[in-house]
């Protein structure tokens, strides 16, 4: 099981993180979501980025879990003042995505 990788461009107010990546490959299920959750949301509080870029390129499987992580995450970036866009969503993530009608608040970059 592969864990969150993440790169981060450093701004300059206290510790703040002016744009962070993190991506994602595999499965998302929902015992994976768990795992993914906790540490995403680790990397996000400690770096505070104005702007997360979700790379869900490596996704092969996703099921509605792998939605609400990332809801999840789209929530927690709003209430610290940040915002999050989806990159380059494999196949089976935008097939779950568009299902959901994710892409009405959710910005998605190819």
């Amino acid at each position: 099981m592969e864990k969150v990788k993440a790169t981060a461009k450093h701004g300059s107010p206290q510790n703040s993180t002016d744009e962070m990546t993190i991506s994602w490959s595999g499965d998302i299920d929902h015992h994976r979501a768990t795992v993914l959750r906790t540490e995403a949301d680790e990397l996000i509080c400690r770096r505070r980025p104005r702007l997360l870029r979700l790379d869900l390129s490596g996704i092969e499987f996703m099921d509605s879990s792998g939605l609400g992580l990332i809801m999840g995450r789209y929530a927690l970036l709003e209430r610290l003042g940040g915002r999050l866009i989806v990159v380059k969503p494999s196949k089976a993530a935008r097939r779950m995505m568009t299902l959901a009608a994710m892409e009405r608040f959710i910005a998605t970059e190819d």
